[in-house]
């Protein structure tokens, strides 16, 4: 079965209204990066601290730079997993 076009736009709204906020997460990062809140925040607990105890040796402090350019993909992956969850919802 099919989801309706209504089915449809209702997901892709709770998908805007449930995602993480891009801004919010680039402000983790930047202020937060120490204690890897922008993980934590976008449902990555098992890298964020994968990357807190990485900080006594320089790849966590590389690694929180390309940080700055995995959060769009991120957010991405948490709104694709949030779509999942409503669409199987809504089917059954």
């Amino acid at each position: 079965m099919a989801l309706t076009t209504e089915e449809k736009m209702l997901i892709e709204m709770r998908v805007a209204n449930e995602s993480p906020s891009t801004a919010t997460a680039y402000l983790l990062w930047l202020f937060l990066w120490f204690v890897s809140a922008h993980r934590f925040y976008l449902g990555r607990p098992g890298t964020a601290i994968l990357q807190i105890l990485s900080y006594f040796i320089v790849i966590g402090f590389v690694w929180v730079i390309i940080d700055a350019f995995l959060i769009p993909g991120m957010i991405r992956a948490r709104q694709d997993e949030i779509r999942r969850r409503l669409e199987r919802a809504a089917l059954t």
